[in-house]
Order: structure tokens, then sequence, then C-alpha cells
């Protein structure tokens, strides 16, 4: 009922910096908090930044200073401005949304995840 497609990741130098997108799609009548999350080789899978529907964020403390979280509303869509890239940031990074659908059930989704390599 509802697709999250993220976009941008890739391979990068440390320091560098990268921009995520997700955008969501199908039977959405409002979403909620949205999210990214990551997961490393061996690692579970942890919260990076959330985002209100209001713009209130959170960050992870790693992340802290480095990555901004925003939202387009009218759009659907989240990002994640990645600055200062460390080797520690490589990972699988997923997209979440809490979702109210035509109808008024609320659900959660997921994303399909892209991969973020830091390595020189």
């Amino acid at each position: 009922q509802v697709q999250l497609v993220e976009s941008g990741g890739g391979l990068v130098q440390p320091g560098g910096s990268l921009r995520l997108s997700c955008a969501a799609s199908g039977n959405i009548y409002r979403i909620n908090t949205m999210g990214w999350y990551r997961q490393a080789p061996g690692d579970q899978r942890e919260l990076v930044a959330g985002i209100t529907r209001g713009g209130s964020t959170n960050y992870a403390d790693s992340v802290k200073g480095r990555f901004t979280i925003s939202r387009d509303n009218a759009k659907n869509t989240v990002y994640l401005q990645m600055n200062s890239l460390k080797p520690e940031d490589t990972a699988v990074y997923y997209c979440n949304a809490d979702v109210t659908l035509y109808g008024g059930v609320f659900d959660n989704y997921w994303g399909q995840g892209t991969l973020v390599t830091v390595s020189s």
C-alpha cells in the first residue's frame, strides 16, 4: 500500500558528503514521523535520525553535528545530509515512516535500503 524508495547512497572518501533521499508513495493520507536507520555488517539496526511532521528532530550521538535530517511534506520525501563522513558510517541506510492511510489505518513502513560506503 505504501512504498518507500531510497536513493543517494554510494562510495565516498572519509571527510566527504552524501545526501540520501527517500520518497514515499501509495495510499497515503498523512506521513507522521520519518526516520533514517542504518545497519552495518554484524550489527543491529540503529536509529540515525528522526523528524516529526512538524519538523522536530533527534539524532544519534554518533552523528550529531555531522548529519542533518529534513523533509518536504508536500513531496512525501525525507532527506539525510551526511557531512564529514567516517569509515564507521559505512552501513546500509534504511528509510522508515509512520503513515496514516486513507481510511484511518496507521502503519509503519521500511524502504529497501541504500548502501553507503566510506573508504579511501
